[in-house]
């Protein structure tokens, strides 16, 4: 199956305490031994990276982990979607149009990558906003799932 995973997922499955790893790790170890085939943002390569370093306490990681984590595990096993210029501002264009605002402002981004990989399974934690963003769409809606 064809899945695309939201930065939450990978920031849940590869930090041990975190509430969600226990839901998030075996999506990606479905992906690692090719069960499934992953998908994620580009987006999302910053944002995981930018998050697992600025964790507190014992849940930080250092830079180099962080990148090293995120290599072997995403780059290594998952589909790198990236939006082209005009894509990106289509999505904002998009966002601004249904009022999205703040936060939710990546979710559009991530989930306009997801609709570009053609994933059968949009995995998130934000499921609701997620959904939101896809209500004009209901066959992408359909896809959006927490783990």
């Amino acid at each position: 199956m064809k899945v695309f995973c939201d930065t939450n997922m990978l920031v849940s499955a590869f930090t041990e305490g975190h509430p969600q790893h226990h839901a998030a790790r075996p999506v990606f170890e479905r992906i690692k031994s090719g069960t499934d085939t992953g998908f994620v943002a580009a987006h999302s390569l910053a944002e995981a990276y930018a998050v697992l370093t600025r964790l507190p306490g014992p849940n930080h990681v250092v830079p180099l982990v962080a990148w090293q984590v995120i290599s072997e595990n995403v780059v290594k096993n998952c589909t790198i979607v990236a939006l082209t210029a005009k894509e990106y501002a289509a999505t904002i264009e998009a966002a601004a149009a249904q009022g999205i605002q703040g936060g939710m402002t990546y979710d559009a981004i991530l989930l306009a990558a997801a609709a570009k990989s053609g994933a059968e399974r949009i995995y998130t934690f934000n499921v609701r906003h997620f959904q939101k963003l896809a209500e004009q769409d209901d066959g992408l809606r359909s896809k959006i799932v927490a783990p």
